[in-house]
């Protein structure tokens, strides 16, 4: 079982997330909004402002501080290189 930082201490199991978005967009911003009313929501940003989303494969939405680029370098450094397995 492989997890990765995405700030704060906060830890996501990899095999779980299904993408990872920054939250400009008006389509990220519905889904960070539906899941905040569904309860589906999770917040990892500290009171931070939100720079990432990643959509988990169970429908939850967790919200970050980090960009999607910086949470994908730490999964590559900590997997040698290798997203897939």
């Amino acid at each position: 079982m492989h997890f990765v930082n995405i700030g704060f201490g906060n830890l996501v199991q990899v095999r779980r997330i299904v993408a990872m978005i920054t939250p400009d967009s008006a389509p990220a911003k519905r889904y960070i909004q539906k899941a905040k009313e569904n309860g589906t929501l999770t917040d990892a940003t500290q009171g931070r402002r939100t720079r990432g989303v990643l959509m988990m494969d169970d429908g939850r939405i967790i919200i970050s501080s980090l960009l999607p680029d910086t949470i994908a370098g730490r999964i590559e450094n900590a997997k040698g290189g290798v997203l897939d397995e």
